[in-house]
């Protein structure tokens, strides 16, 4: 299973949000690159970039910065945040991201995620299933729509997507630990959908858990504010993970 660091960029830095909240916010370091070369460093195989500001304004803001960590590691890096148009998708990959992570826009734009399925294929467009007590939000995770978590992966299969990243929103940044129930009803309910769990992980334990669902398609785990706050030392954890 894949350990997979986050790094959240807001105002140009490295933050960790709390239930997805652009006001409960903690700033971890005012150089996301640095941050970036870190996790390579200490033996990532992949990084989760997330544009918050685009998140929350509907299109990329950090373009620079998704270059510049894109640039200066040679790990794949995949991106989310703001994707809801074919332009802003075609210059994330053109800047050198590994895969689009779109949220929004995969609600919303079902030709607009066709188009790009059919443009890029499903290794480089996933899509991020957000859920707060099962239901889906969009928009920065501020607006909750009526469909269900699994309702959404069912038609997201049936389109063609091969990746998802499953996040429980109440559970994100807080370190209470992942929703293993929402995770595993989630991959249970869509095989052949292949699941990145996101939200919540606040010690090895809880990887140790995660790692238990990779037979029903759970194939990554997002770590964040476990990692910036020391309670996961990343070398250790991708040894736990890889045995």
């Amino acid at each position: 299973m894949l350990l997979i660091p986050a790094i959240d960029l807001k105002g140009g830095r490295c933050v960790r949000l709390r239930e997805g909240k652009a006001e409960a916010v903690t700033v971890y370091a005012s150089d996301p690159v640095e941050v970036a070369r870190r996790w390579e460093s200490e033996g990532a195989r992949w990084l989760h970039v997330v544009d918050l500001d685009g998140a929350f304004s509907g299109c990329p803001v950090h373009l620079e910065a998704v270059a510049a960590i894109v640039a200066a590691v040679k790990i794949p890096v995949q991106v989310g945040g703001g994707i809801r148009s074919r332009e802003a998708a075609e210059e994330l990959l053109a800047l050198g991201a590994a895969r689009i992570v779109l949220g929004t826009a995969a609600v919303r734009e079902r030709d607009l995620l066709r188009d790009l399925l059919a443009r890029f294929g499903p290794e480089k467009v996933a899509v991020s299933v957000d859920a707060r007590r099962g239901k889906v939000a969009v928009g920065g995770w501020e607006e909750e729509t009526a469909l269900e978590a699994v309702a959404l992966g069912e038609e997201l299969r049936a389109l063609g997507v091969r990746w998802t990243v499953f996040t429980d929103i109440q559970r994100d940044g807080t370190l209470q630990g992942p929703n293993l129930e929402a995770v595993a009803n989630f991959a249970r309910s869509l095989p052949g959908l292949n699941v990145i769990a996101s939200g919540g992980v606040s010690k090895l334990a809880d990887l140790l858990e995660l790692r238990k669902l990779a037979p029903l398609g759970v194939k990554g785990a997002i770590v964040g504010k476990a990692l910036y706050d020391g309670r996961i030392r990343l070398a250790e954890a991708l040894r736990l993970m890889e045995e």
